[in-house]
Formats: C-alpha cells, sequence, structure tokens
C-alpha cells in the first residue's frame, strides 16, 4: 500500500460504474477519510471511451494508496453471477459502503448483500440531484430522463431489489446516510447527512492550468439517451461556435462516433476525447477562458475545479423545440432546473438559428478525431 494511505481500520468499500464517480470517490476520501485506504472496486462497462478512463482513474486511485479491483461485470451473461458471488465476502464484511450510482441494478442488487451500517452516496453527475428529491419524496428509484414512462417487464422484475435498496438508502434502525455532493439540493431527505464537495482533491493534485484568450465546448449526451434531436443540436453547437469563437469540443464519453464526425465537419470543431474527466484535463489545462455547455453536470463541477483561475462557464438552455418526441415529460423542467441552480455559471439563451456559420466566423474544416495526450497523474 502506498505511503499516502494507512492501515483501513473499519472496511470501506467502494462501487463505481463511471469515471466521473471514482473521482468523486477520491474526491470524497480525501475530505472525509485521510490516509485511510480503501478497496474500490470497478464494476467495468463495456464501452471503450469509458473503460479507458476509469483505468486511468484506477492508477490515480492506486497512486493515493487505495486498492482497486476491477471486475468485468458486463463480461457475457454469467458475469453478474461470478461478480457478485465473488463480491459477497467483502460486502459482508464492509463497515461502510461507498456508492456513485444508487440508481444501477447493479449497485442497488449489491446492496441487498451488504450488511454495512455506514451508506455514502457520492455524486453522479446531475443525477445526485434527481436521488436525493426521490428519496425525499419517497418515490421509487428512476433515472430523471426516463421518468413518466411505463415500467417495462424488467422494472416489475427488478421492482422488489429496487424497493429494498431504497429502503437501506434511508436513514433509520442505526443505517446512517451521506450524501457527498456539488449539487444543489431542494430537498434532503429527512436524517440524511449531507456533505460539500468542493473538488478540494483536484484542485491540490493538479494545476493549476494555463488559460488560453480562446473558448472551449464541452459535449453532452443527451442526444444519445433520446432527450434531444440530433439536427437540432449540431444546429446549437454550431451557433455557440460561432458566437463565442470556439475551437476545441470536448467529447461526453457516450457521444457517437458518427454524431463526432458530423460535428467536426460542419462546425470546423476539434473534436478531443479526454482520458479522463473534464474537471481533471481542465485544471490540468490548456483551457479556454470561457467555457461553454449545455445544462450538464459540469456547469456545477466545473467552477469548483477551476476556483481562482478566472475561467468563466457560461451555460446555454436547451430550447423545449430540441427535445424529440420520445422524451420524458420531466425532461424540460429537469435541464432548467440544472441551468437555474447553478450558481456560479453564465447564463446564455438558447443558441439561434441565424447566427453565422463556421466558415463565416473563420472556422476551417474539423479534425474528426484527437485524443488528449496523456496527463501526467502528478501536479504540476
Amino acid at each position: 500500500m502506498s505511503p499516502r494511505a494507512g492501515n483501513a481500520g473499519p472496511h470501506t468499500l467502494a462501487f463505481v460504474e463511471s469515471p466521473v464517480q471514482l473521482l468523486n470517490v477520491l474526491e470524497w476520501a480525501h475530505a472525509h477519510a485521510p490516509g485511510v485506504g480503501l478497496t474500490l472496486v470497478v464494476l467495468s462497462p463495456v464501452d471503450p471511451m469509458t473503460r479507458g478512463q476509469l483505468r486511468r482513474m484506477s492508477d490515480l486511485a492506486r497512486d493515493e494508496g487505495h486498492e482497486v479491483r476491477w471486475e468485468e461485470a458486463r463480461g457475457g451473461p454469467l458475469a453478474p453471477f461470478q461478480t457478485i458471488g465473488g463480491l459477497a465476502g467483502l460486502l459482508r464484511r464492509a463497515r461502510r459502503i461507498v456508492l456513485g450510482d444508487p440508481f444501477s441494478r447493479y449497485v442497488q442488487l449489491l446492496l441487498t448483500i451488504a450488511r454495512a451500517r455506514d451508506l455514502v452516496v457520492v455524486d453522479d453527475g446531475t443525477a445526485t440531484m434527481e436521488f436525493v428529491g426521490q428519496l425525499a419524496r419517497g418515490e421509487r428509484l428512476v433515472r430523471w430522463h426516463r421518468k413518466g414512462g411505463r415500467p417495462g417487464p424488467r422494472d416489475v422484475l427488478f421492482a422488489p431489489v429496487s424497493s429494498a435498496a431504497r429502503r437501506r438508502l434511508t436513514p433509520g434502525g442505526g443505517r446512517r446516510v451521506e450524501i457527498f455532493s456539488s449539487m444543489p439540493m431542494s430537498q434532503t431527505p429527512p436524517g440524511v447527512t449531507v456533505s460539500a464537495h468542493t473538488f478540494a482533491w483536484t484542485r491540490a493534485r493538479f494545476g493549476p492550468p494555463r488559460i488560453t484568450k480562446g473558448a472551449d465546448m464541452v459535449g453532452t449526451s443527451l442526444v444519445e439517451t433520446g432527450v434531444v434531436d440530433d439536427g437540432r443540436y449540431l444546429e446549437a453547437v454550431r451557433a455557440l461556435a460561432a458566437a463565442h469563437g470556439a475551437t476545441r469540443y470536448f467529447a461526453h464519453r457516450r457521444e457517437s462516433t458518427e454524431k463526432l464526425h458530423r460535428l467536426a465537419v460542419e462546425t470546423g470543431l476539434e473534436i478531443v476525447r479526454p482520458e479522463l474527466p473534464l474537471e481533471l484535463i481542465a485544471r490540468r489545462g490548456p483551457i479556454g477562458r470561457t467555457v461553454v455547455s449545455f445544462p450538464s453536470t459540469v456547469v456545477h463541477t466545473l467552477p469548483l475545479a477551476l476556483s481562482g483561475t478566472g475561467v468563466r462557464v457560461a451555460v446555454c438552455d436547451i430550447d423545449p423545440a430540441w427535445l424529440t418526441d420520445t422524451a420524458s415529460p420531466r425532461a424540460q423542467g429537469f435541464l432548467t432546473g440544472v441551468t437555474d441552480s447553478a450558481r456560479d455559471a453564465h447564463r446564455l439563451p438558447p443558441a439561434g438559428r441565424d447566427r453565422p456559420g463556421p466558415a463565416e466566423a473563420g472556422g476551417g474544416a474539423g479534425t474528426v478525431t484527437a485524443r488528449q495526450g496523456p496527463v501526467g497523474l502528478a501536479a504540476s
């Protein structure tokens, strides 16, 4: 074990399924368990982009003295049974469990085995806001972009497990529940402890960044999740890039290659696929003096990670006309809430169609795919 961490003491077990969740577990450990090593279980997804970021984040976790256990949790029809069976002993022994996605069926199933009395939920982006609200209202746990639709057969079959997980995530009977979050909370469930996530570890470990004169854009997976029409999204990106002089587009890890290729060709933007969560990439730099985003997690997290650097984060509202016919009835209200509650971001109106295109704004042909170069693991 690295000298950065000591003996784990009362054993802490963490479950993550995304790079951002892993980052936020490191932030929680830095803030609330300094010098304590934990066992971090990566329930690996299948898409290469997420797996690559998770492996880089796992290296950072090991540097901090934590044990990382990589599970091919989706590596075939028998993988879930093998994963859960292999983790059963750890789950029963753990005194404290830290998790990043309470909506995950995998995590909900693991919670039914766990005996820990201390449960910690770290940020999983804007989903944390919805989780807290649903827990406070006693509702079933449903991701915001699916809310309003009819439960499918799998939802019905899994309902008892989901209900049991919600009960485990509700304080009482000796259970203590903490939410470690940088997100604004309009409702707080009774008995739940909320602690502030300020990106203190990120600021101490990385940067400060070099600031460029131009602007950067941050991508979103709202098209991939079926919320926003792809043609309207491209129009909005083109208008924003022209209006702000943006030259780079930091892709979300879930954005499709086809969509990114089209964005590069039609907007002139250089497409960057980050190898680490954007908060770390931005903190290392270089980063534009203005960062333009649609409503997403980064409008809350980047101002914290870049505190004191002078970088301005601007958020563009989602026009209701951009939503698909199949978007959840909850979508517009939720996205508006994300923008409204962004304390340190500058608000922009929805991007119009009548703005000049990239050629008129001086843009050239786009780079189809660009990958952020190797990022050092020590602070510069």
